[in-house]
């Protein structure tokens, strides 16, 4: 089960934490410095860290609900959109309700593509690297 957490965590931080780079300091710079949300000094160890904690929650939460789905289409559509949904409630909407900006229905629409192309990547490279160990380990786990 270690291993399975440590891949499955791996599916999240890799591509989470490149396309969070990528998103928010390179592509979308300019939209991010207009909606005057971020600090100037932003502190990429302490986005690292926080995506750990989540790939690693996410997961034992994969592993645990849906790793023991019927097919792969399954797994990867539900891990998807649970990750999410629950992704969107942390990253977008308790950020709006806080913090301040300039348009927080800009940051609605900005975060929410960002929270759907984080987890279209997310739940079929999980579904993909873990495929060999499920559904009968994951009853077993």
């Amino acid at each position: 089960m270690t291993k399975r957490i440590v891949i499955g965590a791996l599916c999240y931080l890799v591509p989470t934490f490149a396309l969070g780079f990528v998103w928010h300091l390179v592509a979308f710079k300019g939209y991010y410095d207009t909606l005057a949300i971020y600090r100037k000094d932003v502190i990429i160890p302490f986005g690292f860290l926080s995506m750990s904690i989540q790939a690693l929650l996410f997961a034992w939460i994969y592993v645990r609900v849906f790793a023991a789905c019927s097919d792969a289409m399954s797994r990867a559509f539900g891990y998807a959109a649970f990750g999410a949904v629950l992704s969107w409630s942390f990253t977008t909407i308790a950020v709006a309700a806080k913090n301040v900006m300039s348009s927080v229905p800009d940051y609605l629409l900005i975060e929410s593509g960002y929270t759907l192309v984080q987890w279209l990547m997310v739940g079929p490279l999980t579904v993909a690297l873990l495929r060999r160990w499920e559904p009968l380990q994951a009853v077993h786990a």
